[in-house]
């Protein structure tokens, strides 16, 4: 019987778990893990395996709690459509493409099936604003809680004097030749055209003066020619010794929200603005009391959703086949089927898109 079952070709799958009206298979539980695998051998390389031992065992719990959170999202008519565009045109103008049709040919170039990636994306934000909604609304926070933390991690806060960057450049350099979208680099040691430095120094200044008078950053930098310019112009944070003499002098000496005069580079006229100023030693509380309230946000958030995942567990229909571990199943919950007005049986059903053939599975 067991060889016979091998030998239909129309048994494509093997259900292992049930959540209310969706099904997990074998293979949606071995695509998890090995997912799973591979972002922990990218993390730490070379010393994977012993994280590996405990990840795995997790797979089958994450893969509930993505059921029972998008469960939750389709009964709050959370979509996630919204932020999914937000994303893929983040996407684009990261990556300077036009069009939505050129995304979906990079990732065709990868390897990867544009749909499968939206749907990701997707799942993702539902995810997140579930969260957001159900568990971290409910997070609050109060001051003593904040000046606790910032009196029991003096040591931790302590730091360098740092500043966070940003820049807008216009370049005096020739740009790329394009040719049949294949980048030539510009030949090197050009000598400078003086008219067109002349004319990006002028440019430069003018932008300055727009930026001083009140200008905002946001658009003034979407003229910056810039490797970064895609970015906002970000730069990063750099720590004293970082930079090089003559820049690290031009912004040490500034305050958050200021900028340097213009500077002459070898790629062209550059204008940074410090973003935020950090002295050494430990802050004020005052110029961290964000940060501070995120790391509070971030400890009480875990146990929080956890707890929350529990909750929707006991109000769920989960049922698992033997052999296999829900590590975050709840003691009391039941598997107890629920009337599902789909298939009007009472026994979950998985519903499928329209227009695709429907999968059969092996049942247990």
């Amino acid at each position: 019987m067991f060889c016979a079952v091998l030998l239909r070709a129309d048994i494509v799958d093997e259900i292992i778990a049930r959540v209310n009206d969706a099904i997990i298979t074998k293979a949606d539980y071995e695509k998890a893990r090995q997912n799973a695998q591979a972002e922990l051998q990218q993390q730490f390389p070379g010393n994977w395996q012993p994280k590996w031992e405990e990840k795995q065992k997790e797979t089958l719990r994450e893969l509930i709690d993505l059921h029972l959170l998008l469960d939750k999202g389709k009964e709050l008519g959370i979509t996630g459509d919204t932020e999914l565009t937000r994303r893929l045109y983040a996407m684009m103008k990261q990556m300077n493409l036009k069009t939505m049709d050129e995304l979906e040919e990079e990732a065709k170039k990868q390897g990867i099936s544009f749909e499968d990636f939206k749907d990701q994306i997707r799942t993702g934000a539902i995810n997140e604003q579930v969260i957001s909604r159900e568990v971290g609304s409910h997070i609050h926070i109060s001051n003593e809680e904040v000046q606790d933390f910032y009196n029991k991690h003096q040591k931790e806060l302590e730091g360098p004097e740092e500043v966070n960057l940003s820049e807008i450049l216009i370049s005096t350099q020739p740009k790329a030749v394009s040719d049949d979208k294949d980048q030539k680099a510009a030949p090197a040691d050009q000598p400078e055209d003086p008219a067109k430095v002349a004319a990006a120094e002028a440019k430069a200044n003018s932008l300055l003066d727009q930026l001083r008078k009140g200008a905002k950053f946001d658009e003034i930098v979407k003229q910056s020619d810039g490797p970064t310019a895609a970015e906002g112009g970000r730069l990063g944070t750099f720590k004293k010794g970082e930079l090089a003499k003559d820049f690290e002098d031009k912004t040490f000496s500034l305050k958050p929200g200021e900028y340097t005069d213009v500077i002459k580079t070898r790629q062209g006229f550059l204008i940074l603005r410090v973003n935020n100023h950090r002295a050494a030693g430990v802050p004020a509380m005052k110029d961290i009391e964000d940060n501070i309230k995120q790391a509070i946000y971030s400890q009480k958030l875990e146990p929080a959703v956890h707890s929350y995942l529990t909750k929707l567990r006991e109000q769920a229909y989960i049922d698992i086949k033997t052999g296999y571990v829900d590590t975050g199943a709840s003691p009391n919950q039941s598997n107890k089927p629920v009337l599902m007005a789909a298939s009007g049986t009472g026994a979950p059903t998985k519903t499928h898109p329209p227009g695709k053939k429907k999968k059969k599975f092996l049942v247990f």
